[in-house]
C-alpha cells in the first residue's frame, strides 16, 4: 500500500512538473539562441528583462499560445533575459518579441504581442520570409517600374552589407512586409552587391534609402523616423504630401559607365586626388619628353648644318 501511495505521488509530481514547463518559457542565453536560429526553421525568442511588468505581460501572452505555436509550427519559443543581441531587432530593446523564419527576424509589433488571438494570427500567417530580394537582372521584371508597374505597388529598400543601421531595420522591414502584405509588394536591394547599376539608375548615393513606386510615379521617404508605424503611415498616406518623381529609365552602358566612375569618385575623395596628382605627373613627364625630343632634334639638325658647310667648303 505505502509503496502504490508513493508510486502516485511520483507521478503527480512528475505530471505537475511538466505542467509547470508547460506554462513557463525556457530561457536560453545569446549564443544558445543563435545556434537555434541556425538550425531550426522556426523560433520564436522573447527578450526580456527581469522586474518588468510588459514584458511579464508579453511573456503571458506568449505562454498562453506556445503549444499551438509548437504543433502548427514545430517552433522553439524561448525568451532570453538581459540579451546583448535585443537592439538588433528592436531599437526600443525590450520587451521584444520576434519571430526567426529559417534565421530571418520578424519584429512583433507590441498591438499583436499583448494580444494572443492577434498574435498567433500574425505568427501563423508569416511562416517565411515576405520581403522580397531584388537584384540587377530581377528588378525590372519583377516591378515593370519604367512601364507602369502593373504587377502592383512597391515599396523598396536599397540597403549595403556594411550599413549598422540597415542590419538594424531588417526585423521592421519584415514586418513592413507583413503588415502590407497583399496590397503592397514589400522588397529589398543591395545597392553595392547585385544592385549597383539599379542604384545609379535611380541615384541611390547613401544607405537605407527608400522608394515607393505607384502607378508610374515614385515617392521617396525622406523621413528619418524608421519606425514600423512611420513607414505605414508613409505608404497609406504620406506619400500622397511627398513631391512625385519620374520613374529613371534604365541607363546605357556607357552612361552607366560614366554615373560609376563619377560615384567612385564621389565617395572616394582621395581617389580623384590621386588620379589628378598621377595624371599631373604623366602630363609632366611628356611634356619633358617632349622638350628633351625638340632638344635633341634641334641639335642634330645643327650638327647636320655644320657638318654641310665643312663638305661645301
Amino acid at each position: 500500500m505505502l509503496c502504490k501511495c508513493f508510486f502516485l505521488l511520483l507521478m503527480f509530481c512528475g505530471l505537475l512538473t511538466d505542467l509547470i514547463k508547460c506554462q513557463t518559457l525556457e530561457v536560453v542565453t545569446d549564443n544558445e539562441l543563435l545556434d537555434l536560429c541556425r538550425s531550426e526553421n522556426q523560433v520564436v525568442a522573447l527578450f526580456t528583462l527581469k522586474d518588468c511588468e510588459k514584458c511579464k505581460k508579453y511573456e503571458e501572452t506568449l505562454t498562453q499560445i506556445r503549444e499551438e505555436l509548437v504543433d502548427s509550427l514545430n517552433a522553439w519559443v524561448v525568451k532570453v533575459e538581459g540579451s546583448n543581441l535585443v537592439h538588433i531587432y528592436n531599437p526600443a530593446k525590450e520587451p521584444a518579441l520576434v519571430m526567426f523564419r529559417h534565421g530571418v527576424p520578424l519584429l512583433i509589433p507590441e498591438s499583436e504581442a499583448v494580444n494572443d488571438e492577434f498574435l498567433i494570427d500574425m505568427l501563423l500567417n508569416n511562416r517565411d520570409p515576405i520581403v522580397k530580394e531584388l537584384n540587377d537582372n530581377s528588378f525590372e521584371h519583377l516591378t515593370q517600374a519604367s512601364t507602369g508597374a502593373t504587377t502592383g505597388d512597391w515599396f523598396i529598400k536599397f540597403y549595403s552589407s556594411d550599413s549598422i543601421e540597415c542590419q538594424r531595420l531588417q526585423a521592421r522591414w519584415e514586418t513592413v512586409g507583413a503588415k502590407l502584405k497583399n496590397r503592397v509588394n514589400v522588397a529589398r536591394i543591395n545597392r553595392y552587391i547585385g544592385g549597383s547599376i539599379t542604384a545609379r539608375r535611380f541615384s541611390i548615393s547613401q544607405s537605407p534609402t527608400f522608394i515607393l513606386l505607384r502607378r508610374g510615379v515614385m515617392y521617396t521617404y525622406t523621413s528619418s523616423d524608421y519606425t514600423i508605424e512611420s513607414f505605414l503611415k508613409f505608404v497609406e498616406e504620406d506619400y500622397k504630401f511627398t513631391v512625385k518623381g519620374q520613374v529613371p529609365q534604365p541607363k546605357s552602358t556607357f552612361d552607366d559607365f560614366v554615373h560609376m566612375c563619377f560615384d567612385v569618385l564621389r565617395e572616394n575623395p582621395l581617389a580623384w586626388k590621386l588620379g589628378l596628382t598621377v595624371l599631373s605627373v604623366i602630363l609632366l613627364c611628356l611634356a619633358a619628353l617632349k622638350k628633351t625630343s625638340k632638344s635633341s632634334e634641334y641639335k642634330s639638325k645643327k650638327k647636320s648644318t655644320k657638318t654641310s658647310s665643312k663638305k661645301s667648303k
